[in-house]
């Protein structure tokens, strides 16, 4: 339970797919992907996020991936500029890893930035000094957010698109566990920019179907947004991106133009949920989380639990410490509910036992 990698049986459709294109893997495949992949991407984000049609331009806007890692990874080598003055990366405290080694390879100071309403909710970049935000080229920003499940609202998400053309940064807004929900479906980066006028300018999102679509193997997602990132963006990755072969890129378009297997997901996600709720709701330190699929469980010293977990119960989870800065994460453990429900309900009852 310390990994995001979700064990729920993949959509039979991918093997389907996989054999139906079998014979395309002797070619090499373009950069930007196929256009029945772009339009298929801009078709699920116009559709999810309610966004006016045409606002998303498939051959503009966007670009395949292999998996959202290297996309978070590489648009800091994309925007950052070399020759800029102790330039600033914006990140969530808590956050994904890939964030920080980001901004650090790029040349970038990282600045760490907690939630506004404690460790369990999202930050508001807007508070920070204007000596900060003079100098930031790029935020990140997760929604619902790893590790804690946190949801950033249509007004924040609003205000900090208003923050990022204010100052000229760039929002890079993983979205990657958009699609694992509790109640409330989440709103996107995009949807700000429509809320605003419809501009793309100075915002990319970052999808997968790793989570999404229960296929962390096929290694695909999508990066979308601002046409003149997403121009630079392209150019880089095509020295240093690694395209998505033909096949993969078929099956992906048949996973984003199908929407039962992942309401069927997120049903399982919620089962999950249930059963963390019933067997550790009545603990101070549990919070149930709008989105995603990981418990942010506060339990006074996250690293003393961890290893008591894994000595008395042989269950893995990962200290919050190892997620967070500047003690954010301390009292926490991330515990992944990816597995399926008999396993989780196990597992669950040993950890309630533990601590």
């Amino acid at each position: 339970m310390s990994i995001g990698e979700p064990q729920h049986t993949p959509p039979a459709l991918v093997t389907r797919v996989l054999a139906e294109k079998a014979g395309l893997w002797g070619k090499y495949p373009p950069a930007n992907g196929s256009p029945e992949f772009r339009q298929a991407a801009a078709d699920w984000l116009t559709w999810r996020f309610k966004l006016p049609v045409g606002m998303i331009d498939a051959d503009k806007c966007v670009l395949p991936v292999a998996g959202t890692r290297e996309a978070l990874y590489l648009i800091a080598q994309t925007v950052i500029s070399p020759t800029a003055d102790r330039p600033v990366v914006l990140l969530p405290n808590p956050f994904y890893q890939v964030y920080v080694g980001a901004a650090v390879m790029a040349g970038a100071e990282p600045v760490f930035v907690p939630g506004a309403h404690g460790p369990t909710s999202q930050p508001d970049y807007s508070t920070l000094p204007e000596e900060i935000l003079a100098r930031t080229q790029l935020a990140y920003l997760c929604s619902p957010a790893n590790p804690q499940g946190a949801v950033a609202d249509l007004d924040l998400l609003k205000r900090t698109v208003k923050l990022a053309r204010r100052y000229g940064f760039v929002l890079a807004m993983d979205e990657c566990y958009s699609e694992i929900w509790d109640t409330i479906e989440p709103a996107g980066a995009l949807e700000a920019c429509a809320a605003l006028g419809g501009s793309l300018d100075n915002v990319v999102v970052f999808h997968s179907l790793s989570k999404r679509s229960s296929v962390p193997g096929l290694r695909s997602g999508f990066v979308a947004g601002d046409p003149k990132v997403m121009a630079a963006f392209a150019r880089l990755r095509s020295y240093g991106g690694a395209a998505t072969p033909l096949p993969i890129l078929a099956a992906a378009t048949a996973l984003w133009r199908d929407e039962a297997h992942v309401d069927e997901n997120r049903s399982l996600y919620r089962a999950k949920l249930d059963i963390a709720q019933r067997l550790l709701g009545s603990r101070s330190g549990f919070s149930r989380p709008p989105g995603g699929f990981f418990l942010w469980l506060a339990v006074g010293d996250g690293e003393k639990a961890a290893l008591a977990l894994w000595q008395q119960a042989k269950i893995r989870v990962l200290p919050g410490k190892y997620l967070a800065r500047d003690g954010v994460g301390d009292r926490f453990i991330r515990v992944a509910l990816v597995h399926d429900l008999e396993t989780t309900e196990q597992a669950l009852t040993r950890l309630a036992e533990i601590l």
